[in-house]
């Protein structure tokens, strides 16, 4: 009895040594790839047009939702792959930029192939605020779960059980920019940092002007504002932080000498 006693601590010795050198294979979902994913449930529905986002009541121009992108969510690279997101996924506005994988196997016509979407508009009320996790994909991005020839059938669904999992945004070719808010004058200046990569979502942005950084604040969605009270003629740099990681990159003298209300800036960073 002893000898076998002896034989079990041994083992477990031997096996506790073996732990130490192979640690443990955890890993962060940010920085997954998509074939290890651990993937969480949610439903989605979609809005708009059967090929992209929503449109203004003439019919003609192409609106960007709660977050501020504008137009530019019909374009590379948003390419009209966006969702609005319910009130867990909007997170106050804080939300967007995210970017989640999507994928469907609940209707005959879902394939099973996970999409990439980005946050860029809210869902308000009904579901979206009853629902645990609730995507209102654009007809595009709803379309896109499906097997080929079977878009149609999927967005007859209306409402579907999706899967869903957070991943990294990533803009090969594009560097963050940033918008100026065409409500921006000398003495309060408002941005929108746009195709930023990694976290996608953006928690802190700091305005340096006169060798100073100033917090700046959420004007709406994606939208940050700074109220100076003394001119703003540039050049200035910006400090984004990021949403999950906290990682920081500074866009140094991004904005130029007689910046212009509706121009955009590029840099030359990236997260």
């Amino acid at each position: 009895m002893a000898s076998s006693f002896r034989r079990l601590s041994c083992l477990l010795i031997f096996v506790g040594f073996l732990s130490l050198l192979h640690p443990c294979a955890c890993y962060n979902r940010m920085n997954s790839s998509d074939t290890d994913l651990a993937t969480s449930p949610a439903i989605a529905t979609w809005y708009g047009g059967p090929g992209g986002p929503p449109i203004t009541a003439c019919m003609c121009i192409y609106t960007g939702g709660a977050c501020g992108f504008g137009d530019a969510v019909v374009r590379a690279p948003f390419s009209s792959m966006i969702a609005a997101g319910g009130i867990s996924l909007w997170k106050s506005g804080r939300g967007c930029g995210a970017c989640y994988q999507v994928s469907c196997t609940a209707n005959p016509a879902c394939s099973g192939r996970p999409v990439t979407v980005v946050i860029t508009d809210q869902c308000p009320g009904g579901p979206c605020d009853s629902d645990p996790v609730h995507f209102d994909l654009s007809g595009a991005a709803f379309g896109a779960m499906a097997k080929p020839g079977q878009a149609d059938a999927l967005r007859n669904a209306g409402s579907i059980h999706i899967q869903y999992a957070r991943v990294p945004c990533s803009y090969p070719g594009f560097r963050i920019t940033f918008k100026v808010d065409s409500g921006s004058n000398p003495f309060f200046f408002a941005v929108l940092p746009e195709f930023v990569d990694g976290d996608g979502e953006i928690s802190a942005v700091d305005l340096q002007h006169g060798g100073s950084w100033s917090p700046m604040q959420i004007s709406f969605g994606a939208v940050w504002k700074l109220n100076s009270g003394t001119p703003l003629p540039g050049p200035f740099s910006i400090r984004l932080t990021s949403g999950v990681s906290r990682k920081t990159v500074v866009a140094t003298n991004v904005i130029p000498v007689g910046w212009r209300p509706g121009a955009t800036y590029t840099s030359n960073v990236n997260f």
